[in-house]
C-alpha cells in the first residue's frame, strides 16, 4: 500500500479554476410500494463552486420521471428536483502542491482518474406530478394495512441526495483542464411515503445514474 500511495503522489485536480458548470443525463430506478422498476429518463444541470480542487458546493437542479407497476396497479411521476450539495475527493487526502498549475501539466491519466473519485451528500427538494391507476383489491389491501392513497399528487417535499462518482479532466493548459466528463450515481432518500402515491411503512427512495459534462470557468487567483 505504501508503494502504491507513493507512485501517486503527484495527483491531478478536476479543475484549478473555481467555477464549474455541467449538465447531463441518465436513467432513474425507483424503490417505492410499486416495486416492478421501470427504468426512466432524467436530465440535470449544476453550478459548483471548488474550495479546493478536491472540495466542492454546488446547486443540482433535475427533471425526469419515476415508474413503477405491480399488483395489477401503476404509477408515473414526472418529477422536479433540487439540492444543495457538497462532495469530497480522493486528492484531498492525496500528497499535492498548492501549484495546481505545476501538476496539472506533469500528471498522468492514472493519477488524474484516481484523484477525483469522490463521495458527497445534500438536501433539497422535490415536487411531484404523480399519475396513478390503482387496481381496487390493491387499494382496499393498501388501506386495511394501515396505509393510505395520497390526496396531494403534486406536493413538494424535503430529500437527502447521496452521490458517488468520478470527474475525468480531459484537455491541458497553464491554469489546468477545463473540461471533464462526470460518471455519478446519486441515491435520494425522501422524508415520506409519496413518490408514487401510496403512504405506506417506509419512506420511498429513488437511484439516478447519469453521465455529463463539465467547464470550468475563470482561473484561481
Amino acid at each position: 500500500m505504501g508503494l502504491f500511495f507513493l507512485g501517486i503522489a503527484s495527483v491531478y485536480a478536476q479543475f484549478s479554476r473555481p467555477i464549474s458548470v455541467g449538465a447531463g443525463a441518465g436513467a432513474t430506478l425507483n424503490l417505492t410500494d410499486l416495486g416492478n422498476v421501470e427504468s426512466k429518463f432524467a436530465f440535470y444541470g449544476e453550478l459548483d463552486y471548488l474550495i479546493t480542487p478536491y472540495i466542492s458546493v454546488g446547486l443540482h437542479g433535475e427533471k425526469g420521471a419515476l415508474s413503477g407497476n405491480g399488483y395489477e396497479s401503476e404509477f408515473k411521476n414526472r418529477y422536479f428536483a433540487g439540492n444543495l450539495n457538497g462532495k469530497v475527493r480522493l486528492g484531498q487526502f492525496l500528497d499535492h502542491s498548492n501549484n495546481y498549475s505545476y501538476y496539472t501539466l506533469g500528471a498522468n491519466t492514472f493519477s488524474r482518474i484516481l484523484s477525483n473519485i469522490y463521495v458527497g451528500a445534500g438536501a433539497g427538494l422535490v415536487k411531484n406530478r404523480i399519475a396513478r391507476s390503482l387496481d381496487p383489491k390493491y387499494a382496499n389491501g393498501v388501506v386495511s394495512q394501515g396505509g393510505e392513497l395520497a390526496e396531494d399528487l403534486g406536493e413538494i417535499h424535503f430529500v437527502i441526495p447521496f452521490n458517488v462518482g468520478v470527474d475525468i479532466p480531459f484537455g491541458r493548459t497553464l491554469y489546468g483542464p477545463q473540461w471533464a466528463i462526470n460518471v455519478n450515481y446519486q441515491h435520494t432518500l425522501t422524508t415520506n411515503d409519496n413518490l408514487d402515491g401510496i403512504i405506506n411503512r417506509n419512506n420511498d427512495q429513488y437511484g439516478f445514474v447519469s453521465v455529463g459534462l463539465k467547464y470550468a470557468l475563470f482561473n484561481r487567483k
